[in-house]
């Protein structure tokens, strides 16, 4: 939604109910993103829709105002308790809490009641509500199915159906569970059915027209692929540099409240030992992350308690979070969708924001596929030594202990190996103490130059060789007699 275009519609305009537009109205929008401008009218349609426009125009919006004044207008027909009327499928936790935020906030006065099922917490919370009987169904497919098949809920009343961000869900593999829930849907004729994202690929639109009704194809006219209030620029750090121009690009920007990707959970540790141990402020949320800690993350970082949010591509998409003012791509990503819904956390809503992109020589391949996607040139900005600042060590948090062990180079061997070395190298400068005792003592005994080598190498290196024995079975028969006969 926006405040100041003059070319969309206003709200007023659109014939919504009027619990819709009083709810508008207390957050403080008057007139329709371009997106939404398309998308509610042919929701009042009553037409199934195929939306794409850029990341943080209002698609969530668009897609929930749509939904809710139908579901207000048909009123519902005879159904169960256990028979929601509305499912949101989205394919990251994060998004799905995103989504039932957005949804109690716009459809607070309209009296329908909405739920959100994901993994990782509440599960006999989110069961017992499914069950008790919500018109809403907010969540995730894993989730969703586990409660489907086990008839905690039924889709054979279902009116409306939407797909969030549906090329993320053929990226994170979701297409079997979307189409598993599709076929126990009414027929496409009989409910509505919406698919929003940033991208829609032609894997996409091929599941659309599969079980969608003539969906009508919506793209806003904007030619550029990332929001005009992005300014972009690129570094090109080698690989031990990040971590320096990082910390040096934090300190010269001040970022007020900023998002920090990267490509593995491994690297997200590493960056956040390395800011912690510099005074910064951060958490970090990747998939691995219990739900409950992550929650607690988001909303720590929204508050303004964290300046800055380390992340995996799990935030990349949906997320809503005002003031971010700067994007950094710690590592480019290796798809250049994703490199688009990264640099959305920023200038959304018409706002500004800043994205800066490391470009080193582990991930410089994905660049052209980047700049050929996205339809422009990005500026390279130099590297100054001003902007590199040696690192202080890096504190490691309990979730790290692995990272820690593997890459701080006094703990490389040390919580493991040299625990067992140490006590056997204690125990050779006890032999070769006693071995320099035997040697010189007054009350060794006297001995001829062949015997006294005998006992030197008995008395120095005889335990050594007694433990070697033990450890090692002596190949022959021989090699045994031997060495008895040595001794006696």
């Amino acid at each position: 939604m926006t405040k100041d275009s003059e070319v969309t519609p206003a709200f007023s305009q659109l014939a919504l109910p009027e619990p819709l537009l009083r709810a508008i109205k207390e957050l403080g929008f008057d007139r329709c993103t371009e997106i939404q401008g398309l998308a509610l009218p042919a929701i009042a349609d009553g037409h199934d829709i195929a939306a794409q426009a850029q990341t943080g125009t209002g698609k969530t919006a668009a897609f929930l105002l749509g939904s809710f004044a139908r579901l207000l207008q048909h009123g519902g027909s005879e159904r169960d308790k256990n028979q929601p009327r509305m499912l949101v499928l989205a394919p990251t936790r994060e998004l799905a809490i995103q989504i039932k935020k957005d949804a109690d906030d716009l459809g607070k006065y309209t009296g329908l009641t909405s739920m959100v099922a994901y993994g990782g917490v509440d599960y006999e919370k989110q069961r017992n509500q499914l069950a008790n009987g919500v018109d809403i169904v907010i969540g995730t497919p894993g989730r969703l199915i586990d409660y489907f098949k086990q008839k905690v809920f039924n889709l054979k009343r279902l009116e409306i159906c939407v797909l969030d961000e549906a090329d993320r869900m053929f990226d994170l593999g979701f297409i079997a569970d979307i189409r598993y829930l599709l076929r126990r849907m009414p027929e496409p004729e009989d409910r509505t059915s919406m698919l929003f994202s940033a991208t829609l690929s032609h894997r996409v639109m091929e599941l659309a027209y599969e079980h969608m009704d003539s969906p009508v194809a919506l793209k806003t006219d904007v030619t550029n692929v990332t929001a005009d209030g992005v300014r972009q620029t690129l570094y090109h750090p080698a690989s031990d540099e990040k971590i320096p121009l990082l910390l040096g690009l934090i300190q010269t920007l001040t970022p007020d409240r900023s998002i920090v990707f990267v490509n593995t959970k491994r690297i997200a540790e590493k960056v956040e030992a390395y800011l912690t141990g510099n005074s910064v402020a951060c958490g970090t949320l990747s998939g691995d992350v219990r739900q409950n800690k992550r929650q607690k993350i988001l909303a720590d970082f929204t508050s303004g308690q964290l300046n800055i949010l380390i992340a995996t591509d799990v935030a990349a998409r949906g997320l809503h979070i005002d003031d971010v003012s700067h994007v950094f791509n710690f590592d480019l990503p290796q798809h250049a969708e994703d490199y688009v819904h990264r640099i959305g956390r920023t200038a959304r809503a018409g706002s500004q924001g800043k994205a800066v992109s490391f470009v080193c020589e582990e991930y410089a391949f994905s660049l052209p596929e980047i700049l050929d996607y996205i339809g422009e040139s990005i500026t390279t900005e130099p590297i100054t030594d001003d902007l590199l600042i040696e690192p202080l060590k890096p504190v490691w948090g309990d979730s790290s202990n692995r990272v820690q062990n593997r890459q701080r180079p006094s703990g490389r061997r040390g919580s493991g190996n040299s625990g067992n070395r140490g006590p056997r190298t204690k125990r050779s400068h006890v032999a070769a103490s006693t071995l320099s005792a035997a040697g010189t003592s007054g009350s060794a005994p006297a001995a001829s130059p062949g015997a006294n080598s005998t006992a030197g190498d008995g008395a120095g290196t005889g335990v050594a060789k007694k433990r070697r024995r033990r450890r090692r079975r002596p190949k022959t028969e021989a090699n045994r007699s031997g060495g008895d006969s040595g001794n006696r």
